[in-house]
């Protein structure tokens, strides 16, 4: 699996996304390439104009809010 959280880089809901994707992933036992992406241009080009969002596998699955843990954890299924 190949995650990405995409943000604007001094924002702090994009470090508390990151941090809350790390527990799901160590909560469920999944491996995941995991990557912070605060390249506006890349962020663009997913198509999102409000982070922080979280793509999963090339797929925008959410953005706009910080998503809690079981929230992350579905988005995985």
């Amino acid at each position: 699996m190949d995650i990405k959280v995409l943000g604007s880089g001094c924002c702090s809901n994009c470090e508390t996304q990151m941090e809350i994707v790390k527990k799901a992933l160590a909560s469920t036992g999944k491996f995941a390439k995991l990557e912070k992406v605060v390249d506006l241009v890349e962020v663009m080009n997913y198509g999102v104009m409000s982070t922080p969002a979280i793509v999963i596998n090339g797929e925008v699955k959410a953005r706009g809010k910080v998503l809690n843990e079981q929230e992350v954890i579905a988005l995985f299924e």
